[in-house]
């Protein structure tokens, strides 16, 4: 039955109250993990024998992501703030539109500047799409119920990651590269599309009836620490500001989220690189990174859950320390099971601090900018892809050693972690409530 949408009270909010809709998000997210990891394993390990990037050429091998970085951090910025404006559907609608021509440049690409265009548009497709699955889940589910609704979301997510990396290893042994790609792309996007049109529903009722219920006084349980420095509806201006530096907290999470994607981009680009140096196949490349991804994929549903009850600080902090080590493990053994278990313990990091810092930013906004401030979150975030993929393949290059990149983004992680035990504070409303 349709909420009534002249009425707010008929919105009720909850995993189990609204779990059809909240099972198709789980699957467009999914859908997008899928897209983002066909561009994982095949594209970097053969830059040089199927695009032409020159051996060594390690600024211009980290072009791709540069670009998808910096392009899917503003997308996310423009999402959160245009899902306000006109619905979560609609921006979701327009993120898989624009991905329809990214599987038909791989196929013809007759240079590296392709990929680096179509990997632009792959950052707009993640920053629309991305955004709404997360939005829109944040929407119809509760306040306690913010850690678990996260871990599910990047479970879906980077298990789509995961498995597409694996896949798409071995379409390109069996197709050939291009096709494969081609192949699994086209299959992918096509279906999202459909998927948007018949089984979405627009969620931003259930964000309108929070902020209503929190605005009659009527709002039950424990009141979170709200920032007091900013208007009932602000400006995008004051939202980006109180992310960035306004609230030592918010600055705290932002920070994190975006030096934790230096460890993404390294495993996106000189991951495959780096073992495929040392003699292995497209196939054992892509399970190795796949087992990353499988970690921290499926290792979500456990700590989005465990921050429920624990909090959100400890499991940053931790995620963020025992995902450096991870990246400097890789450098200190040999062999698939090493490499391997080295990937699985970055993997248990990133899955302890991923979820967690977007709930935690959710905890402590407010539902009238709440989008906007995941959407700002998500910008500093995803630009750790452009800044962390720029910073490593510059020091990769003047020392001409792939494995200086992997130093530089563990040491950065273990910084970062130190900042937001120094900045950070716990804001689950439960555990840490505003004091009336």
């Amino acid at each position: 039955m349709e909420p009534n949408t002249t009425s707010y009270d008929h919105y009720r909010h909850g995993i189990r109250e609204n779990l059809q809709q909240f099972s198709h998000q789980l699957g467009q997210v999914f859908l997008v993990g899928l897209t983002i990891g066909m561009m994982r394993t095949v594209v970097p390990a053969l830059a040089e024998s199927e695009f032409g990037v020159a051996e060594g050429s390690f600024l211009m091998l980290t072009s791709f992501v540069v670009a998808f970085g910096l392009v899917k951090g503003v997308l996310n910025f423009v999402a959160g703030r245009l899902a306000e404006r006109i619905g979560r559907k609609k921006v979701l609608l327009y993120g898989w539109l624009s991905a329809i021509p990214i599987p038909v440049m791989v196929l013809l690409a007759p240079s590296w500047a392709w990929i680096v265009a179509a990997t632009v548009l792959l950052g707009v497709n993640q920053g629309l799409c991305w955004s709404m699955t997360q939005t829109s889940k944040m929407d119809i589910t509760r306040a306690d119920e913010r850690g678990l609704t996260m871990g599910l979301n990047e479970f879906s997510g980077y298990v789509g990651v995961a498995i597409a990396g694996i896949v798409t290893g071995y379409l390109a042994i069996g197709l050939g590269p291009r096709m494969g790609l081609f192949v699994f792309g086209a299959v992918v996007i096509g279906l999202a599309i459909v998927l948007t049109l018949i089984a979405i529903r627009e969620t931003h009722g259930w964000a309108k009836a929070e902020s209503d219920r929190h605005a009659s006084g009527t709002a039950t349980g424990p009141k979170a620490r709200l920032p007091g420095n900013i208007s009932d509806t602000p400006t995008t201006r004051e939202v980006f500001t109180l992310m960035s530096w306004r609230d030592r907290r918010m600055a705290a999470f932002s920070q994190a989220g975006l030096v934790e994607k230096f460890v993404d981009a390294l495993v996106w680009v000189f991951y495959p690189v780096y073992l495929y140096q040392q003699g292995l196949g497209l196939g054992a490349i892509g399970w190795i990174v796949g087992i990353y991804g499988f970690v921290w994929g499926g290792s979500q549903f456990v700590t989005g859950r465990l921050s429920d009850h624990i909090g959100r600080l400890k499991p940053i902090v931790w995620g963020m320390w025992l995902c450096g080590g991870g990246v400097a493990l890789m450098l200190l053994g040999n062999g698939v099971l090493w490499w391997s278990f080295s990937a699985a313990v970055t993997g248990i990091g990133m899955a302890l601090l991923y979820p967690n810092l977007s709930a935690a930013v959710a905890d402590i906004s407010h539902p009238n900018w709440r989008s906007s401030a995941i959407g700002i979150y998500r910008f500093w975030r995803d630009l750790g892809y452009g800044i962390g993929a720029l910073a490593f393949g510059i020091i990769a290059n003047v020392t001409g050693a792939v494995t200086s990149g992997f130093w530089f983004v563990a040491i950065a992680m273990f910084l970062s972690g130190a900042l937001v035990m120094l900045w950070g504070e716990e804001t689950h409303p439960r555990l840490n409530p505003k004091r009336e």
